[in-house]
């Protein structure tokens, strides 16, 4: 093969390395246990671990963002937050969900993800967090490692939006913008 073959091969396999995960546009996510640590909540000033299932995201416009336990993954659509924080959508009818991958940490850095998620909790108490120890989620999903992937579903569940790394800033705005039609 010449250089040009692998160059043309590469670049119309990109849409597959684009679009690796298994979540579709109308579908719901597949649903999807974290029993190993799971929802973190907070009780008497103290955090506690719940198992969780996706069908908990049920009956709220909900954007999901499932990151790797690694604060580069965090940071990726940091902007993205920020945009829903200060659009203070209804609690009544949205929620973001932040869904660890502990097991997408670099090694030895298990402990930190755990104390750091958890004092995200104690911080925020009204986010939904889960963290999940084995990676269960992004297995099911079919989501990169050490990335970070924004979902956005509506209240019965049906995924609107997903992209797995940096959304733009068009991005954002239709994110933004599926949040505020669906509630």
């Amino acid at each position: 093969m010449t250089n040009k073959t692998l160059i043309a091969l590469a670049i119309a396999a990109l849409p597959m390395w684009a679009n690796a995960h298994n979540l579709t546009i109308g579908s719901k996510t597949p649903n999807v246990d974290v029993t190993s640590y799971g929802e973190i909540l907070v009780q008497d000033n103290d955090t506690v671990y719940q198992q969780w299932n996706s069908d908990a995201m049920l009956g709220k416009v909900r954007v999901i963002q499932a990151i790797a336990g690694r604060s580069n993954s965090k940071e990726m659509n940091a902007p993205l937050m920020a945009a829903i924080t200060s659009s203070q959508f209804p609690p009544a009818n949205y929620q973001t969900t932040t869904i660890i991958n502990q097991d997408d940490s670099i090694w030895g850095t298990g402990s930190f993800v755990k104390s750091s998620a958890q004092d995200s909790k104690t911080d925020f108490p009204w986010s939904s967090m889960v963290l999940d120890e084995n990676g269960v989620v992004a297995a099911s999903w079919d989501l990169k490692a050490e990335s970070s992937a924004i979902i956005v579903q509506d209240k019965q569940g049906k995924v609107l939006f997903v992209k797995e790394g940096v959304l733009t800033a068009d991005e954002i705005q239709q994110v933004l913008n599926l949040i505020a039609q669906n509630l």
